[in-house]
């Protein structure tokens, strides 16, 4: 393996800029601030999943003696071995077949992905053997797998590694689609996955691995899990209800800062699982405010955004007070100019201006182009 000064380089040949040196040490689990990065709870979900259930496997690139691209799987090679946390070669074809046929004999496989951009070269046995199997065995095969890694744009990769597939998985009957944005979500939701018997599509964002984020004594628990399927209202609000999911939480919770000296008191709900879809809880939400913005990264075309709308339209068309706005990326491959990468991406401001349009507080888009 090469090494450029004193860094060594990832199986695609490039480390990310986000990463802490394989040297240090994260924060520990039991700060007495009680945070814990989303790392870190990725970390130490694998851990105790794996300690609970020797049928539980991770496998994927460098997963183990580098620890991982982004150092998720950290320790864990060490604690468990090579039989159960296995190194696999640049194949994603290979040993996701690999992991989807150990799935059908019983075993719980954690397949890791670099990046869900290269997931690409795997999708026939993503959804063709994963998802369908199930249904096509008459409900007498269990795939119990997830495939987790980084999903959506970083920072100045380019085009064939800033996609969100979101959208794509969330299509598909037989899969489940996660996307956890806080520590909370991560710890909580792999747990979750890697207990379900259906596969499970788990897409992380690399811009959040090292985020910081408060957590309870709860979380902290052995035990503790989040429910699939059940979105998180992270900030009550009675004027405008904001939906978003992964990094696009906290870009959501910072325009609603803004609102709010505006006068504007928005409802912030993290989805946390794209399928299933908590068709309830935005609903609700938006027969209190009588107003919806949909954020996220990924095309606006068929995107998750559409499908919420579609949801209002058919569940709760009654109940709205202005036209839905719709936050999404640019149609377009993403550039890897930063300056052009940023507006291609969902940005605070933009956020904020949809939602002042839905609250009549600014002028519609089409006036002041």
């Amino acid at each position: 393996m090469l090494r450029i000064a004193g860094n060594k380089l990832g199986a695609r040949g490039f480390t990310s800029p986000f990463l802490k040196p394989a040297g240090l040490t994260l924060r520990s689990y039991s700060s007495s601030a009680k945070q814990m990065t989303v790392r870190e709870a990725l970390n130490s979900a694998l851990d105790e999943e794996m300690s609970a259930d020797h049928n539980v496997f991770l496998m994927g690139e460098e997963v183990g003696e580098y620890q991982g691209a982004y150092k998720v799987s950290k320790g864990l090679m060490q604690k468990f071995g090579p039989q159960r946390v296995v190194d696999t070669p640049i194949t994603e074809a290979g040993f996701t077949g690999i992991g989807v046929g150990a799935a059908f004999y019983g075993l719980r496989p954690v397949v890791e992905f670099m990046t869900f951009n290269f997931a690409m070269q795997a999708m026939d046995h993503i959804i063709n053997s994963a998802a369908k199997t199930n249904y096509m065995s008459s409900g007498n095969i269990n795939v119990p797998i997830v495939f987790r890694g980084p999903n959506g744009a970083a920072a100045g990769v380019g085009a064939q590694h800033s996609q969100c597939y979101a959208a794509w998985y969330g299509s598909c009957p037989g899969l489940k689609v996660l996307v956890p944005y806080s520590s909370e979500d991560a710890r909580g939701l792999l747990k979750a996955a890697i207990r379900d018997p259906d596969p499970v599509v788990f897409l992380e964002n690399e811009l959040l691995y090292g985020e910081a984020f408060p957590v309870s004594a709860e979380v902290f628990d052995s035990g503790f899990c989040i429910p699939i399927g059940k979105a998180k209202i992270e900030r009550e609000g009675k004027h405008v209800t904001i939906t978003s999911f992964s990094k696009m939480v906290g870009f959501s919770l910072k325009a609603a800062e803004i609102l709010a000296k505006d006068g504007i008191d928005a409802e912030v709900i993290n989805l946390r699982s794209i399928r299933p879809l908590d068709r309830t809880t935005i609903n609700a939400s938006v027969r209190k405010t009588n107003r919806l913005v949909t954020v996220e990264e990924g095309f606006p075309q068929h995107g998750v955004g559409a499908e919420i709308c579609t949801s209002i339209v058919e569940d709760s068309f009654g109940y709205l007070d202005a036209p839905v706005e719709r936050i999404a990326g640019a149609d377009v491959p993403m550039p890897y100019a930063a300056n052009l990468e940023r507006m291609a991406l969902p940005q605070v401001e933009d956020i904020v201006r949809a939602a002042k349009r839905a609250c009549y507080r600014s002028l519609p888009a089409a006036a002041t182009a």
